[in-house]
This record gives C-alpha cells, structure tokens and sequence, in this order.
C-alpha cells in the first residue's frame, strides 16, 4: 500500500470541534510546537489548490509567527528517505518503501521551511517520540505542552498526541491545523484524542493563548 490519492474536503469548523474531558489551559511558557511532517511527500496526496491544505498551510503557518512572536521553541519532524528494510522495519508492510531520498519527497514545504533556529527531529515511526530525543530536548527546554500540528491527523498526529499523554506532557491538536486521509479521518482522530488522550483547539483559540 502506498498514500491514497486525497480527495477535497473542508477543514472543520470551530463548531466542529469535539468537545474536551480535559481542561487544560494552554501556555506559552510551557509548550513547544510541533510542525509534523509537513513534507513534500505527504502533501504531494492532496490537491494543493483544494481545502484543506490552503487553511492548514495558513494556519500553521500564523500559528509558527505566534510562537516565534512568543518565544514558543519550534519543533519539526521530517522522515528520511530511501530507508533501508531494516530500518523502514513494520511501516514497509503498510506503506511500502515511502519517501525516496531526494529533495522532492524529503523537503518541508517552501511555505513553512524551517528556520535556522528551529529545530528539526528525524522520526521513522508514527510517534514523534519514538526514538528521535524529542522528550529530552523538550526536557532541556523545561517545557510540558506540546501543540501538536501537520499531517495525518489519525496516524502520526495522533500517535504522537497518545505517546506524550503517557509521558505526562499535556497535548493539544490544532484542529483546524492538522489534516488527513478523509473529513472521516479527520473527525476521527480529533474525537478519540479529545475522549482519551489530549485536547483539540482551534488555530484562533490557540493564537488567543499564546499572545497571552
């Protein structure tokens, strides 16, 4: 299996967005941002002249100039490319070889490059903590929250929200700043995370908080 070709849906509306169990109040001085694997590749599945990408590369992208306003530290995953089997380990099974080691499949799009500053992790499993030493940098960093955006919402997106619940680091999705397969997909992952795991904001309700 390789990625579907994505279909054209809208991003969820504020009104839209699952209600939250927790309560958590998001806070500048506590969280990074997670701008998750927001390469070429992932995106190259979607029209790119067709929702949701053009109001979650904006989002994400006003989201990144809030932090940077701030002072919120700026995390970003990528996965290599041209991985060998071993190291491509269970993933090959559900999504063959993936990204090739060139430019095209590899770079963050233009739109949201890194920074110099930035700092980027290499992930090789849904999790953004699974052997990348995101804990620890966010340890160095004495920060607890992680905002959590880009694409897929129902696997590493999600992934990744579970893992920092369990490591006592309190996640919330940008709802509206995350994408997937499907509105299906989408709704999904945004309704498990806020029943189990984390909490999911609207891009406005998290710029309100960060320029707190």
């Amino acid at each position: 299996m390789t990625l579907p070709r994505i279909d054209a849906y809208p991003m969820p509306a504020e009104e839209e967005i699952p209600k939250n169990h927790a309560d958590w109040r998001l806070d500048g001085d506590r969280c990074v941002l997670l701008i998750h694997d927001m390469q070429r590749y992932f995106l190259d599945a979607f029209r790119a002249d067709a929702e949701p990408v053009p109001t979650l590369v904006d989002n994400i992208r006003s989201l990144r100039e809030r932090c940077v306003e701030r002072g919120v530290p700026t995390i970003y995953t990528t996965q290599p490319g041209s991985q060998e089997p071993w190291e491509r380990g269970l993933l090959q099974d559900f999504w063959g070889r993936g990204l090739s080691d060139e430019p095209a499949h590899t770079a963050v799009i233009a739109d949201l490059a890194p920074r110099e500053e930035d700092t980027v992790v290499t992930k090789r499993r849904y999790s953004a903590f699974a052997n990348t030493g995101l804990s620890a940098t966010m340890g160095r960093l004495g920060r607890d929250q992680l905002v959590v955006c880009g694409v897929y919402a129902h696997i590493g997106v999600l992934m990744t929200a579970c893992d920092a619940f369990m490591r006592d680091v309190e996640p919330f999705i940008v709802a509206d700043a995350v994408a997937d397969f499907s509105a299906e997909d989408h709704s999904m992952a945004l309704t498990y995370a806020t029943r189990r795991c984390a909490m999911a904001v609207s891009t406005r309700n998290a710029m309100t908080a960060l320029g707190r």
